[in-house]
């Protein structure tokens, strides 16, 4: 049996890169591409498809947002997150979020083949690493001080880490300067840091940026 697959990044070389890929197989077929999570929403609801394989960081609605309003309105149909983002962080939250699994970009290509037919199947796909660490925490492990941010904070928080600007975030997330200062204010507070020096040795220190 075949399984569809629709495809969300905001570049046009990763979704001809993946549609590339999949088609070597002969029980994948790519049955859609959208460039952001509002064009993916509303393809999700217009094409029938088994698995969405979706980037993290696309501009506007995306990462844990998208993926949980995806599994809210197809609670029975599996989205496979790719992202460039570390997985010991990110993967967290968007398995949470309802994501059944999550793969980093650069991973062998006959990983995400896999994943993709493990999830199809009504299973989850996670790293060894990614397993470890799941299991410390649901044994009491240490909570991080970014886990008490929400997910637009954590976004904002790995892009300020990243070296990227407050008007820089705002284009990126359609919100406004202002908005995005406030959401800073709010994570400097939340982690108990002075300023963005302290949040990217933050980052460093806990390898959420390279």
């Amino acid at each position: 049996m075949s399984i569809r697959i629709l495809i969300a990044d905001d570049h046009p070389v990763i979704r001809f890169g993946l549609r590339r890929l999949l088609s070597t197989e002969s029980d994948l077929i790519v049955v859609g591409e959208a460039h952001d999570g509002r064009e993916l929403v509303q393809l999700s609801g217009q094409v029938a498809w088994d698995v969405a394989i979706v980037d993290y960081s696309m501009p506007g609605k995306g990462g844990i947002e998208l993926v949980r309003e995806l599994h809210e309105r197809h609670p029975e149909r599996p989205v496979l997150v790719l992202s460039i983002h570390p997985e010991d962080r990110f993967a967290m939250r968007a398995l949470k979020a309802g994501a059944a699994g999550y793969l980093a970009k650069e991973s062998a290509p006959e990983e995400l083949v896999t994943a993709i037919r493990r999830v199809a199947a009504g299973g989850r796909y996670v790293t060894p690493a990614l397993a470890e660490n799941l299991g410390r925490q649901l044994n009491g492990g240490e909570i991080a001080p970014c886990e008490a941010l929400s997910d637009r904070e954590y976004h904002i928080m790995w892009l300020i880490a990243s070296g990227n600007s407050v008007g820089d975030i705002a284009r990126r997330l359609f919100l406004s300067p202002n908005t995005v200062s406030t959401y800073r204010t709010r994570i400097l507070r939340k982690m108990n840091l002075r300023n963005n020096a302290d949040l990217v040795r933050y980052a460093i220190r806990n390898q959420l940026v390279q």
